[in-house]
């Protein structure tokens, strides 16, 4: 079968996007506008690993209840399965070949509107906190800029506690020099600062600062932290909160075994397990500085006229299909947590069922704050979706990883993905196998949620894998 991959990005894109939804989703809304939108973003966020969808093990009251509060959304998907396309199709609501962000080291370019660009000059003051991978100096719009380099400033002036002599903490990170079990923290070691000295409170405390000090205008705060990303940072107090022996190990399948990178090959199914225990603490520290923000929303009164939207870049495979990382196109990866509170407008405790992609969030913003549309971008607005004007959205969902030349196009049955071949896996994760070829995978979701068997092959399915 051959495929051209213009051709097939042009259908890709165009079926994620055509006049007809955009004209079935323009309804008008009745709902007193936002005044502002507070958009948080976890690092390497697992949906997996989150109470409000469904794991009973790791604790996360915050996020949980903010999904009371609002809508959660089941079946969002990114439109990059790394950091940096992830979250400037997000900022951009453009799909990562027309973001000019395909891979992670891309600098943002800076003829692209931003969502701080376009809000700025409309009177909203702007702040960006955390993590931004925007791989440049420039502020895109925002007014505020605050990052890691902050951070080491504020440490530098403010010595931190030294912890007590008996207490082992996690040595410098260094993802591929060390062993996969030591840069991903297998251990389940602590930072060396406590709580109030860590990285992730000092973001929210200063989410919190720009919050109070901007109550009485419109704003628009864009907060990323750095949690549960490798090597699933947390501080002295929250060390030992999992048990490994408790941590669920999922097992993978045969289709797996091909693509297993060889920087995972040695780990022990105990070193796994620490692993995940590492995750899951991040989760919880993550949720708990969430949850002080959120706080302060509440006690400023700006909870009902504040749009709160969270998400994770991206998906984690915590040994889903043999593997910790993201870089793929399995659901594990590719499906991420997507929870938007906006109080009595869209209603509370409901779950959204619908396909989304995160460049619908640009626009969804847009029109939940009352202004004009933005025209030339792929994201369709999710606003109405959140009041029940419509219960139609998208038919598929795209995304993809230029890393690895690999596309995915997903309905509510069928995922499809396609992958030049030319190389073997990027980015340190080579499996030793060589390069793949051209590869074609396809999956009937519905009946193989896992997917564990590939169908490109079966002749019986060759007409759905060429229409996708």
């Amino acid at each position: 079968m051959k495929i051209y991959i213009p051709i097939l990005l042009i259908i890709m894109v165009n079926a994620c996007n055509s006049p007809q939804q955009k004209a079935e989703n323009n309804t008008e809304n009745n709902f007193e506008r936002f005044r502002n939108v507070v958009f948080i973003i976890g690092d390497d966020h697992s949906t997996k690993v989150l109470g409000a969808y469904g794991n009973k093990i790791v604790k996360t009251p915050n996020l949980d209840e903010m999904a009371k509060n609002g809508v959660l959304f089941s079946h969002a998907y990114v439109n990059s399965p790394v950091c940096s396309p992830s979250r400037q199709s997000m900022i951009t609501g453009k799909y990562p070949h027309a973001s000019g962000v395909s891979l992670l080291s891309t600098p943002f370019p800076e003829e692209q509107i931003s969502i701080a660009d376009y809000l700025t000059p409309l009177g909203y003051k702007t702040a960006i906190i955390g993590k931004n991978h925007f791989n440049s100096s420039s502020n895109h719009g925002f007014e505020n800029k605050i990052q890691k380099k902050d951070y080491l400033d504020f440490i530098k002036t403010n010595p931190p506690r030294k912890p007590a002599d008996e207490i082992k903490s996690r040595p410098k990170w260094k993802p591929f020099k060390d062993p996969a079990n030591i840069w991903l923290n297998a251990d389940a070691l602590p930072s060396t600062y406590y709580d109030e000295e860590d990285v992730g409170t000092f973001y929210a405390k200063k989410a919190i600062e720009f919050i109070q000090s901007n109550q009485n205008d419109r704003f628009c705060l864009w907060l990323g932290f750095e949690e549960p990303h490798s090597p699933f940072n947390f501080p002295i107090e929250y060390a030992n909160k999992y048990n490994p022996e408790n941590m669920p190990l999922p097992s993978g399948s045969q289709e797996d075994d091909r693509w297993i990178p060889e920087v995972f090959k040695d780990l022990t199914d105990e070193e796994k397990k620490g692993i995940i225990s590492s995750y899951y603490t991040s989760v919880e520290y993550l949720d708990k500085n969430v949850g002080l923000v959120l706080n302060a929303l509440e006690n400023a009164g700006l909870k009902e006229s504040t749009l709160v939207i969270y998400v994770g870049d991206h998906g984690y495979l915590l040994n889903d299909h043999k593997r910790f990382e993201k870089h793929m196109m399995w659901e594990e990866a590719v499906k991420a947590p997507l929870i938007i509170q906006g109080g009595k407008a869209f209603g509370e405790g409901k779950i959204q069922s619908k396909l989304t992609e995160f460049v619908d969030l640009f626009p969804t913003i847009i029109e939940a704050l009352g202004e004009k549309p933005l025209n030339n971008i792929h994201g369709i607005s999710l606003v109405p979706l959140l009041t029940e004007k419509t219960d139609k959205h998208r038919d598929s969902v795209f995304s993809e990883f230029l890393p690895d030349n690999k596309a995915m196009i997903r309905t509510n049955k069928w995922k499809y993905i396609f992958s030049t071949g030319k190389n073997d896996l990027g980015m340190g994760y080579a499996t030793g196998f060589g390069p793949a070829g051209i590869t074609h995978h396809l999956y009937n979701v519905e009946e193989d949620p896992k997917e564990t068997t590939n169908l490109s092959n079966n002749p019986d399915y060759q007409e759905i894998m060429q229409e996708l």
